[in-house]
């Protein structure tokens, strides 16, 4: 007789870029939590310094992620800048295509973790890829 261990995910949907970041290895990964705080902090900076502007809502300001690894600080930022520019941008492909290329930018230090960034933005091995999301034309 064998008996099954209970086991269930209901009702959660795990963050695939949660569970790469508490793997052992010798890389280390961002848990998404922590490049949210990072982000937050970085956002009270920016409005202490710009007379309380909103980073994410400025479609000038330029990030990058000198040595992305899952891409979850681009994929983070991403977001809010989708939230963030939709009064500037409305038109929401526009604003995704603005952000993706003029905006967001990452440096990843080996294939596999530039694929993963990949993944983690663009929801698809590429930017222009028949199912990428945000999608980019």
């Amino acid at each position: 007789m064998s008996v099954q261990a209970s086991f269930t995910l209901r009702g959660r949907n795990p963050d695939v870029l949660t569970c790469i970041a508490n793997l052992s290895n010798d890389e280390v990964f961002t848990p998404p939590e922590f490049a949210n705080r990072m982000l937050d902090t970085l956002a009270e900076a920016w409005a202490k310094g710009n007379r309380g502007a909103n980073i994410w809502a400025d479609k000038t300001v330029r990030f990058l992620d000198p040595s992305t690894k899952t891409g979850v600080f681009l994929r983070e930022i991403t977001s809010r800048l989708i939230k963030g520019l939709a009064n500037e941008i409305p038109n929401l492909e526009e604003r995704v295509d603005h952000i993706v290329t003029k905006q967001v930018f990452g440096i990843a230090i080996t294939q596999l973790t530039s694929l993963l960034a990949r993944r983690s933005v663009y929801c698809s091995k590429h930017a222009k890829g028949k199912h990428s999301k945000p999608r980019r034309r």
